[in-house]
């Protein structure tokens, strides 16, 4: 039997359980990130539940994905308290910020939130828009940077796990382009992006 994929060091790397939500608004691939990461989790052998949510328009509703992952299986599937929230809209970011644990981590689109909520989480705003345009000349592959620096800076997946996900669920013809997003956020540093608290 091969080993599992050696875990990227980071800050939520450590916990043997790790309560995750994407939150943004329809359109924007929240649905995509959540289901991409827990299928690496599962390439990394771990315990996984993904769950989502979305309103019904298909443009600018909301959209909510949940991801837990653990080492050992999981008795509820729901979410008790989140040690990571991912926001790409400011709706996402005010409506999601009171689930976050106290010692729980805060990422978000630093393009589109403005005035991030303010909490005792510690906080990284990135500019993911601005950077996949940069990258990819596509706003489209903001979902997929943001996938690369959520899994750079926390660890919750493999490099090699997360970019064979990544290749199994964007569509055929786009894989360099997302892949190339993906390594953009996976390089992205913590110390460069850490908000003072809020």
């Amino acid at each position: 039997m091969s080993e599992a994929p050696a875990m990227t060091d980071g800050l939520l790397s450590s916990r043997p359980y790790v309560e995750v939500r994407f939150g943004g608004s329809g359109g924007q691939g929240v649905i995509l990130m959540g289901v991409i990461l827990a299928v690496a989790g599962t390439r990394d052998r771990r315990h996984v539940v993904q769950t989502q949510s979305y309103g019904p328009e298909a443009r600018g509703g909301y959209s909510r994905s949940d991801v837990v992952l653990a080492n050992a299986p999981i008795d509820y599937p729901q979410i008790q308290g989140l040690d990571l929230l991912v926001a790409l809209s400011a709706e996402a970011a005010r409506k999601y910020a009171g689930s976050l644990r106290r010692d729980g981590f805060f990422i978000f689109d630093s393009d589109e939130i403005t005035s991030p909520p303010p909490m005792d989480a510690n906080s990284y705003g990135i500019p993911f828009t601005r950077l996949a345009v940069e990258t990819t000349g596509r706003t489209q592959t903001t979902n997929i940077l943001a996938l690369g620096a959520v899994a750079g800076l926390t660890g919750v997946v493999s490099v090699a796990s997360l970019e064979k996900a990544v290749l199994s669920m964007v569509p055929k013809g786009t894989e360099e382009m997302n892949l190339n997003a993906l390594r953009r956020g996976l390089a992205l540093l913590p110390e460069e992006w850490k908000r003072p608290s809020i």
